[in-house]
């Protein structure tokens, strides 16, 4: 694989457990990176890391993408020691038969597998049915359920035991991709900002907590920071899969640059603005029209006080929501290199009113 700046934090950062609401693992990983770069570093009461770069009396900008990802969570231990489940955000009951976990308790991982009767064993009528999360249950080689309570916790939270692993090309595939990637190119932008000297505009980098149960780290972190412009970092579908029709949703293509969502939710001059920028830097965009509010952090930063200028830049992501997610680090280098670009053509003099 070719060369890819900082890959071994990328790789660190997706393989972390940070189920929402157990995201405190990866938010100190991004802490390390950004110690050395930020004028004020903090973590808020819902565990969003926020952190920040003193511009020149412009106005208040912030970037944020969201650091947890979807998961299951242990609610109950039978007499036989088997463990069952519910989903942490959106998990697919197709997907979990039959795939290794980690549970993460208060000593360690814990491997598991998630049971599934045998082929051999399952009728007929029966072979094509969906087996709902809770008839699931995951293994961990117990024979009791004292045996498993000495170990795990109701409550704990769980992951699929699969890390980061090179395809062909520049293409990756890990689970969390969704939305870690958006956590990664925001710290490495304020590192790339810094390194530059700086800008005019008051600089916030979020990584943002429980997206995947509700926008809700997004929800406080926009009103704490009250920024006037903000851009969300997120993943978006690629369709150029075999699976996925262009229809509803547009010709998005690995590779070929980050996204840029136009519609509801998004700011007009916002919009131009990283339009203008990619085309003066020659950095390749996609576009995607998006006619109602994003399921995204850009719909609650819009939506915050009395409005914020907002924008939404997505990586183009096969598979999402799996434990193969699949992504071309390319577009997360333009996309690094189109926000820097466009945070250096924000001053006070820029007018996001639309008119």
């Amino acid at each position: 694989m070719d060369t890819f700046d900082n890959f071994d934090f990328l790789k660190k950062l997706v393989e972390t457990p940070s189920p929402s609401g157990f995201e405190q693992p990866v938010q100190r990983l991004i802490r390390q990176q950004l110690e050395p770069v930020a004028d004020t570093l903090e973590t808020d009461i819902m565990g969003n890391l926020i952190a920040s770069l003193r511009g020149q009396g412009g106005p208040t900008v912030m970037l944020a993408g969201h650091c947890d990802e979807i998961g299951l969570m242990v609610q109950y231990i039978d007499d036989h020691g088997f463990i069952y489940f519910a989903a942490i955000g959106g998990v697919d009951p197709h997907l979990s038969p039959g795939q290794r976990v980690n549970i993460h308790g208060d000593q360690g991982d814990i491997a598991g597998v998630v049971g599934k009767k045998a082929i051999h064993l399952i009728e007929s009528k029966d072979r094509d049915t969906v087996i709902k999360l809770k008839q699931q249950y995951i293994d961990i080689g117990c024979a009791s359920r004292e045996e498993v309570e000495g170990k795990i916790r109701i409550g704990d939270p769980v992951t699929f035991a699969v890390g980061m692993q090179p395809l062909q090309g520049r293409r990756v595939t890990a689970r969390a991709f969704d939305d870690k990637m958006g956590a990664f190119i925001v710290t490495e932008v304020m590192k790339q900002v810094q390194r530059n000297g700086g800008i005019t505009a008051d600089l916030y980098c979020v990584s943002t907590v429980q997206e995947e149960v509700g926008l809700r780290g997004g929800t406080t972190s926009t009103y704490g920071v009250n920024p006037d412009v903000g851009i969300v970092v997120e993943v978006t579908h690629a369709t150029d899969c075999p699976d996925v029709e262009h229809n509803g949703i547009g010709r998005i293509e690995l590779g070929k640059g980050p996204v840029i969502a136009r519609g509801a939710n998004i700011n007009p001059v916002l919009f131009n603005l990283l339009i203008d920028t990619a085309k003066a830097e020659s950095i390749p965009v996609q576009i995607i029209g998006v006619p109602r509010a994003t399921g995204t952090d850009a719909n609650v930063m819009q939506l915050s006080r009395g409005g914020v200028a907002t924008a939404l830049v997505g990586i183009p992501l096969r598979y999402m929501h799996t434990p193969v997610e699949t992504l071309d680090l390319t577009d997360l280098e333009m996309a690094i290199k189109l926000l820097t670009a466009t945070l250096a053509r924000i001053d006070g003099k820029t007018n996001f009113i639309p008119g």
